[in-house]
């Protein structure tokens, strides 16, 4: 049954919507087993949302070094910090949040909030002079 719904709908449905199709033939069966026995039969839904592209890499530019050899260990506290910027979808727009993390305790040093990304408020150089962004360690400028 749950091959028929799937190829009934040219193999675009996934497992919740296979399962309130079969739901609504009166079939009772979890959604669980329903993904379970999709994947185990290979069957996938497909997703028709486009990702949206965040980076925009300028081709002629070369790569950032590598400054700690891929290797994130920390014997110590303040001795490696390791940053990272992700965006948030909200109903007005994006939310670009980036987060400055100490590799040994894996306690959050630092972070800030903005948007858009290019506008310069999501960086740490736009918290500059406001005293509440100090790092208490003296490091960057960043939102303890």
């Amino acid at each position: 049954m749950i091959r028929r719904v799937h190829a009934e709908s040219r193999g675009t449905y996934g497992a919740p919507r296979v399962h309130a199709e079969l739901r609504v033939q009166g079939v009772r069966v979890g959604r669980k087993r329903v993904a379970w026995l999709m994947r185990r039969d290979g069957l996938a839904g497909v997703s028709r949302r486009r990702k949206k592209r965040t980076t925009m890499g300028d081709p002629g530019a070369e790569p950032a070094s590598d400054l700690v050899g891929r290797d994130f260990s920390a014997s110590r506290p303040d001795e490696l910090w390791v940053a990272d910027i992700t965006y948030i979808p909200t109903g007005e727009g994006y939310l670009y949040l980036a987060v400055v993390v100490d590799a040994f305790s894996r306690r959050v040093v630092g972070w800030a909030m903005g948007g858009p990304y290019r506008d310069g408020a999501s960086t740490w150089g736009a918290r500059n002079g406001d005293p509440g962004t100090a790092s208490p360690r003296g490091g960057p400028s960043l939102r303890p």
